[in-house]
């Protein structure tokens, strides 16, 4: 039998395979994903009734779609993703606003609650620059004397958390409680949780919102310079939201933003240490942290797939589709397609000139990442920082451990050194 005869004849990878869970898939995603975007770039699974999309191309056309729906419970109930709304049961009794946030509203909702909310975060972010700086010269400021730390739990992840509370406008006093909560509601993320780690979250979120609500009450009566302020104003200023609207979708940019951008620092780190010709461009010119902060989201960025659901059959490359059949774009498939991005296993910060093709590691479209510029905010500037403060830096010769969160690509440690051998 010939390698081509052998490849043909070995069973594709189906969505099931494709979970951070599987050690094989977590130690090398872009091994499986490989193999489906050369073999069947478009795949019908018919263990979970998605159709999964590997090429750039067919990722973007998806996510650029506006007529395409979102919400699980559309999904048809045979296939995996509509059991995702098993876990939370859609009561029609309450606002479909009021159930979940905009990463999962349909429109018109979606636009109605995204619009009020996009214009005072985005707003927010513009002025954070400053605000950021002062979160990342904090933490490094308590590393500064370590031989050595865990980049992730010490660094990773305390800079989006702190620098979030603040942009909400949360107390410095209440920002070690908001951090705990922060980091137990994201276990809402794991379909496979368990009862216990469903309880912890939901006791999290419970205390998040009653924290939301003190706030919110607290800013009509004495406004601040916080995003809590921004919204009750937009509230009473005629923007269509209900209290739990916003304090869902406040929640929501905490759950999100947190994780997803702890996950791009981490990776970050780790692959301009593993790149030295790369970090020392990065050093040499400060300004290239915004080329390292995309090629990290190209190369390892913190989401491995997005869903859309077809609304009405319809046919991606010659592939039919059924109506309420979910569609999944292979977000880090995508950013590694050959055809778009030449030697893409290669990490280079050349890549991000003005016409390059762009990634798609924030999706694409109307629910294309809110959070997205102060991510890269936060990158940029903890890039900047962290290699000023520990030129030197390195990362430990044990193997670095990855979190087993479906959907998600992170590292759970990376143990780094901070001085030369």
């Amino acid at each position: 039998m010939t390698e081509a005869d052998a490849s043909s004849s070995r069973p594709l990878p189906g969505f099931l395979d494709l979970m951070a869970a599987d050690p094989a898939y977590s130690a090398c995603p872009e091994a499986r994903l490989a193999d489906l975007r050369a073999r069947c770039p478009v795949h019908a699974d018919p263990v979970t009734g998605h159709v999964l999309l590997a090429r750039h191309a067919d990722a973007r056309r998806l996510l650029n779609d506006p007529h395409l729906w979102r919400h699980p419970s559309r999904a048809a109930p045979e296939s995996l993703f509509y059991r995702f709304t098993e876990l939370r049961p859609v009561d029609p009794t309450v606002p479909a606003g009021e159930r979940t946030s905009i990463l999962m509203l349909d429109q018109p909702d979606h636009l109605r609650i995204r619009a009020p909310l996009q214009k005072a975060f985005h707003a927010r972010v513009f002025r954070a620059r400053p605000l950021v700086e002062d979160v990342v010269e904090r933490v490094l400021s308590g590393l500064a004397d370590r031989h050595a730390f865990d980049l992730v739990s010490e660094l990773a992840v305390p800079v989006p958390i702190h620098a979030i509370a603040r942009i909400l406008g949360v107390a410095p006093e209440r920002q070690e409680e908001f951090r705990q909560w922060s980091e137990s509601i994201i276990l809402t993320l794991n379909p496979l949780r368990s009862a216990e780690q469903d309880a912890e979250a939901l006791a999290a979120t419970d205390a998040l919102h009653a924290h939301l609500a003190e706030l919110m009450a607290l800013r009509r009566r004495a406004p601040a310079d916080d995003l809590v302020t921004d919204m009750v104003q937009a509230q009473a200023k005629g923007a269509p939201l209900s209290d739990r609207e916003i304090m869902i979708n406040l929640t929501a940019l905490l759950v999100g933003g947190n994780l997803t951008t702890t996950d791009l620092i981490a990776s970050g780190v780790k692959l301009l240490l593993e790149h030295q010709e790369e970090l020392a461009r990065l050093k040499a010119d400060p300004a290239l942290a915004t080329a390292a902060v995309e090629e990290t989201l190209r190369m390892e960025g913190p989401i491995d797939f997005t869903v859309r659901i077809a609304p009405a059959p319809m046919t991606i490359a010659g592939v039919p589709v059924a109506a309420r059949q979910p569609i999944f774009a292979l977000l880090r498939a995508a950013n590694r397609d050959p055809e778009v991005f030449p030697d893409p296993d290669q990490f280079r910060l050349d890549r991000h000139v003005a016409g390059a093709a762009p990634h798609v590691a924030f999706g694409g479209g109307a629910h294309s990442c809110i959070g997205a510029a102060l991510a890269r905010l936060e990158g940029r500037i903890v890039f900047q920082k962290l290699f000023a403060v520990f030129p030197d830096l390195r990362l430990e010769e044990s193997a670095p451990v990855y979190r087993s969160l479906p959907g998600f690509r992170g590292l759970a440690r990376l143990p780094v050194l901070t001085r030369p051998e």
